[in-house]
């Protein structure tokens, strides 16, 4: 087994489930800690800054964790931009999205504006409208680059599953008829822009979830190592229908030695 220096690590179903506390995440991140290894929490959510994210590891769960421990696809999409496609004169963006989103594309230098925008960007917006549809429609249509936080096409809330970023990116897709670049997991730019970020090579680092097809395809399409646990949505019986497998898979995060 190779003795990895940092770990990717997914949120919700890896380290807790919703509200609910997951026992041996919480052992294991200690143990990472203890070793010094570098973990960062790679999400998908694109609505929370790494304030919130840090707020609800501590207060919910009891994990500590600094701002800086957190990825999300909305940090992963402004890195994306910034290194990428912006340049001097293209820094105007329309961003379909929460808070987070917001922020992470201010504090990487863009101007948030419905006038003209270079870029469009759709995250998950809890209060989007069809005049929000309508700007970014008409701003792809006429020239804006168009990027997806993720696409993600359902949330789970105490209601059943909601819609979720990606039944958002899909509508502009539609119609628009113009395929977005798409950032978050399995799409391999977030675990790109990660290792960027924190000035890491791909064969240092674990890719850590439960579900094969978001988590685990991440890693597999930036060719990182995987470890798929069975604590949240993938299931063991299922993996015989994949062509490619994780690199490991353990029952609980207490399974892993290093």
């Amino acid at each position: 087994m190779k003795d990895y220096q940092a770990y990717f690590v997914d949120l919700d179903g890896t380290i807790y489930r919703g509200k609910q506390r997951i026992p041996a995440a919480g052992r294991f991140v200690k143990r990472l800690r203890k070793a010094g290894k570098r973990l960062i929490f790679v999400t998908n959510n694109s609505t929370r800054t790494p304030e919130d994210v840090v707020k609800k590891l501590r207060d919910q769960h009891g994990i500590d964790a600094s701002p800086n421990d957190v990825y999300t696809s909305a940090i992963a999409a402004a890195d994306y931009l910034k290194n990428q496609l912006a340049s001097d004169n293209q820094r105007k963006v329309y961003a379909i999205g929460e808070n987070g989103l917001k922020m992470a594309l201010q504090d990487q230098g863009f101007i948030l504006t419905d006038k003209n925008p270079d870029f469009v960007t759709v995250g998950l917006d809890f209060d989007v409208t069809y005049h929000k549809f309508e700007i970014a429609t008409l701003a792809i249509r006429n020239g804006a680059k168009f990027i997806g936080t993720n696409g993600d096409t359902n949330l789970p809330s105490e209601r059943g599953m909601i819609p979720s970023a990606g039944s958002l990116v899909k509508l502009v897709e539609y119609a628009t008829q113009t395929k977005p670049i798409m950032i978050g997991k399995p799409h391999r730019l977030i675990m790109e822009m990660a290792l960027q970020r924190y000035g890491l090579q791909k064969d240092q680092v674990l890719m850590v979830g439960d579900n094969y097809h978001t988590d685990i395809m991440a890693g597999i399409n930036e060719d990182m190592d995987t470890l798929l646990v069975f604590t949240g949505l993938t299931r063991p019986e299922e993996l015989k229908d994949f062509n490619v497998q994780p690199t490991y898979t353990v029952n609980s995060l207490d399974e892993w030695r290093f």
